[in-house]
């Protein structure tokens, strides 16, 4: 039973290569899906009755769905900066800048943006993109 009401408004901010200046947008973003986890090792040795597995490396990967909109500093303008380069920063948090419990912070560094659809639109409709991010590693900020 849910405890709780939660409504959500992220923030995302994404910067060019990990440490960079960050572009906001937080604006321009409809939704923010974030799939953490880890590879999965495994370490079945004689004797056992099943299989053991050990954590790897962490595994991350980031869908945002945004207005799509040109210009400088615009959402086709930095993800096209961002395309295939692996060294892409992303700070999203749930609801606003200011870290707590409540509101946890993750940042992942050295991501790789592997698709996006810079053209796309239908009579009447707002065009709308999906941008895809794998790989790097994450920290997870609850601290003030």
């Amino acid at each position: 039973m849910a405890t709780s009401t939660y409504l959500t408004n992220p923030t995302v901010n994404l910067a060019p290569t990990t440490g960079g200046t960050p572009v906001d947008l937080t604006d321009q973003c409809r939704s923010a899906t974030i799939t953490l986890g880890v590879d999965s090792l495994e370490s079945t040795a004689f004797g056992d009755s099943g299989h053991r597995f050990v954590p790897g490396l962490q595994t991350v990967a980031v869908e945002l769905e945004m207005f799509l909109s040109y210009g400088a500093g615009e959402v086709e303008a930095t993800l096209f900066a961002n395309l295939g380069t692996g060294t892409t920063q992303l700070v999203i948090s749930p609801s606003g800048t200011s870290e707590t419990a409540s509101n946890p912070e993750y940042t992942i560094i050295n991501m790789q943006l592997v698709d996006f659809t810079p053209i796309t639109g239908a009579v009447g409709e707002l065009s709308m993109i999906t941008a895809s991010f794998i790989g790097g590693t994450y920290a997870r900020d609850i601290t003030p």
